[in-house]
This record gives structure tokens, sequence and C-alpha cells, in this order.
């Protein structure tokens, strides 16, 4: 059955302006209708501080919801190969961190480069290199059964089919994809077409919606470009461009059976943002 729960991402700006703590965010989630509660490590180092992640396990669980996924950043593109074993003894730390967590899905980037530089060409030279971490990553926490994934995320691993290569060359049942429905936007590509290609690889889904403007229309502050030139700003779930319902559709048709979680990153107050967007998320996908 699919849950619906929310990012801690999605209320960093509570915990940096605000000074609340993580423990503080997984309470709010549980309290505005998350089933579940997804980590991911902006503005947390669990790694340096193992007891903040028990703390965080025991509190989801005091407040009856699941932490369902544990999301790090990582980058194996180095040609250097001391950084790329220390990388990568970082990341099996982190697997760890999954484990105090109690979860049983861990999301690790594993390359990062500006648009310029995210070439087919470049990608091809890295390939092998991404391929051998996300092996080593999913082979250490195959006994744990935590399944492992990367997200389309970044630019460089951001296309479907990209992602879906390194799926199948790195060839580990536990090594699947968080899709993020709203990144395929960064790389000018078709959320609903990337979704219905992906879904049969997730692990975890991420619902995130944006609004979309073309180059030749500049909008100013707020907006970022993507790797075509187009500009993008993030959106309350349901209030942006995506198709959402289309979107939701694919994945509900897929019989995808696992966690949504929702990521806002917009210009509204985050509590606001989360709150509505987790609304829609469902009132959406009960009408489907």
């Amino acid at each position: 059955m699919v849950k619906f729960g929310i990012s801690t991402y999605s209320l960093w700006n509570v915990v940096r302006n605000e000074g609340r703590s993580f423990p503080d965010v997984i309470e709010w989630i549980a309290a505005n209708g998350g089933e579940h509660a997804e980590i991911v490590t902006f503005g947390l180092d669990l790694a340096e501080n193992p007891r903040l992640a028990e703390e965080l396990a025991q509190k989801a669980a005091a407040c009856g919801i699941e932490l369902s996924n544990y999301a790090i950043s990582a980058d194996f593109a180095s040609n250097d190969q001391e950084d790329f074993e220390r990388e990568l003894a970082r990341v099996k730390r982190e697997v760890d961190v999954a484990r105090t967590l109690g979860v049983k899905r861990m999301r690790h980037d594993v390359a990062m480069r500006p648009p310029a530089a995210a070439t087919v060409r470049q990608y091809m030279a890295d390939f092998e290199r991404l391929v051998t971490a996300c092996r080593a990553i999913a082979d250490y926490a195959a006994p744990y059964g935590i399944v492992t994934s990367v997200e389309n995320h970044g630019f460089h691993v951001q296309g479907s089919e990209r992602v879906q290569a390194l799926i199948h060359a790195v060839d580990r049942e536990n090594f699947r994809t968080t899709i993020d429905i709203g990144n395929f936007l960064c790389v000018d590509e078709d959320p609903v077409v990337a979704v219905r290609r992906n879904i049969p690889y997730a692990s975890m889904i991420h619902l995130k919606d944006f609004y979309v403007r073309r180059s030749s229309r500049d909008p100013g502050e707020g907006f970022f470009q993507t790797a075509g030139g187009n500009f993008l700003r993030g959106a309350i779930v349901g209030h942006g461009d995506i198709d959402m319902v289309e979107v939701l559709r694919t994945i509900k048709s897929s019989g995808y059976s696992g966690y949504i979680s929702l990521e806002f990153a917009g210009l509204e107050d985050c509590r606001l943002g989360a709150r509505l967007g987790l609304e829609n998320a469902k009132r959406i996908w009960e009408q489907l």
C-alpha cells in the first residue's frame, strides 16, 4: 500500500531560521498527515552524531509514523583514486547510519557536474567508476536488507535513460532508483514520459512541482535555469506546471506500492507548502 509522507528537506527552513530540531520536524510531519518521514542530510551529519539518528528513530516511533528513506549526497566522479576510495568508505559509513535509523531504503548521489560539463561524452567517461561505486555500496548494504538507489539528481545523472543505464550496468537486485518527478525538468525531460520509463525500477518516489518558463522569457529572481536554458521555480505540489494528475495516474496504474515523499522547495512558507502539497497529492491520488 502506498504511504504518503514528507522529506525533512522540505522543512529545513524551520530548523535553520527558527532553531527547531529535526525531532521537532518529525513530530510536525506526523501531526500534519504524514505517514512517514524521509531523512535527508541537508543540515544533518548523522555519521558524526549517531545519537541523533537514534533520537530520530525513537521520535518517529513515538509519533506513530515510519522512517522511509535515508538520502545522502555523494560524488564518485573524481579521477583521483584516493578521493574515490575515501568517498566510498564514507558512503559505507552512511549505510551504517541507515541501519541505526531502521530504514530499508537509502538514496545516494553518484556524480555532480555543472550543466556545461554534464555531457554524454563525460558521462561515458565517468560511467565505469560510477558502476563500481554503486555495486560496492549495494553489496555492502545487501546483508542488512537495505535497497540502495540513485536519484535523477544534479544534471549529470538526471535523465531517465542515464539512470536506467546505470541501474542495468550495476545489476544488483537491491540497487534501484529514487524517482524525483520534478527533477527531470532540470534536463528538460517531460516528467510524465520519464516517470513512465523508470517506474519499473523505483524504490522510492519524490513528489516535487515546478513553475516552468521558456528560455525566451527570463522571469527574474527566484528561478534557476535548466540544462537547456529554460527557467524553473519550486512550487507547491499541485500548483505548478507539472501534470500532477497524469504523473500520479502513471504511478498508480503501474502497481507501485511503497513510499511517496513530498519535497517542497518553493518561495512560500515551508510549512504551508509542505502541508498543502501533501493534501493535494493525497486528494489527487484518491480521485484517480
